[in-house]
């Protein structure tokens, strides 16, 4: 696996986004011009918990692993919980399960939300933003019901799909310029001045020998990971072929000790046979035997009886 450069990372890799988000004083402002860009709106207040974990309620139950968490406030909005996700994932079934796993983010970011005792008044809303590279530019998903669909129904769950790659829909300028910029995050794709101020701070970040030497770490672990995996996937493969070589072995043996059988059967047969034909032989030339003997026994017989009648 080759390692690409810690400079030609975008914003869409895992590495360099978490390390954007949690880097110190950066984080916050690199945050608060994002949410900026994406909701058009600027925020008072805002905590930031990079890779917030929500462990399962038992070792049986799946958990969930958050990229950014932040709670924020607007000057027109109540406290709101945002959860930011960039995913280069493109295996089309985790793409198809992306309402499903957003579904399972909300319900685990409300059950932490409300407090025992509070009325279900206080729960806070959630928006859940992924940035993914595929075809439209913005899906903004909020409930609502089949029959009345102009019918106000607000349960506080939002979510929106951001895409990098998107060519319908019609977000403002300034938005997909970011979503480019994320995509291909390199000076000449800072066209504005907001995109340009995240460059600085992109840049302030790769030039950092910290994150360099962690950034080496992680990709030697990652790559450990997956030749441990390679190699347990190979020394599986070989266990069920030796596995499958001693089936095989042993149907050989089987069906050679079978043939061995068969072989032996024939050749016992055989050797009957060629015993009673031996015997049958034999009884044909004691026979013969026999009668040669009748005839020279009564030959001898005749000339006797002649020599007495002759006087000879």
């Amino acid at each position: 696996m080759q390692r690409r450069k810690l400079d030609d990372l975008n914003l869409l890799d895992n590495f360099l986004f978490g390390t954007m988000v949690s880097y110190p004083v950066i984080g916050e402002r690199f945050l608060r011009e994002l949410l900026r860009i994406i909701f058009q709106k600027e925020f008072d207040k805002l905590t930031v918990i990079p890779q917030k974990v929500y462990y399962g309620s038992g070792t049986d139950r799946h958990g969930a692993r958050l990229d950014v968490y932040l709670e924020g406030v607007t000057p027109d909005e109540e406290e709101t919980v945002y959860d930011i996700e960039p995913d280069k994932n493109d295996n089309s079934r985790d793409v198809a399960a992306l309402p499903k796993r957003v579904c399972f983010y909300h319900a685990k970011i409300d059950a932490e939300c409300l407090k025992a005792g509070l009325a279900y008044e206080f729960l806070k809303k959630v928006v859940i933003v992924m940035i993914t590279p595929f075809d439209r530019m913005v899906y903004t998903i909020r409930t609502g019901c089949e029959e009345e669909p102009d019918m106000p129904y607000d349960d506080g769950a939002r979510t929106l799909f951001l895409y990098t790659k998107g060519t319908k829909g019609n977000p403002n300028e300034e938005l997909r310029a970011l979503l480019r910029y994320m995509e291909d995050t390199r000076e000449e794709c800072a066209v504005n001045e907001s995109l340009r101020k995240i460059h600085d701070m992109v840049k302030e970040v790769k030039r950092d020998r910290e994150v360099a030497l962690e950034y080496m770490k992680v990709f030697e672990w990652e790559a450990m990971i997956k030749r441990d995996a390679r190699e347990e996937g190979l020394k599986e493969g070989r266990e069920e072929g030796r596995e499958e070589g001693r089936e095989e072995g042993r149907e050989e043996g089987r069906e050679e000790g079978r043939e061995e059988g068969r072989r032996e059967e024939l050749a016992n047969t055989q050797r009957e046979r060629d015993r009673a034909d031996a015997a049958e032989k034999r009884a044909e030339e004691a026979e013969m035997e026999v009668r040669q003997l009748r005839k020279m026994l009564a030959a001898f017989e005749n000339n006797k009886t002649n020599d007495e009648t002759t006087g000879i």
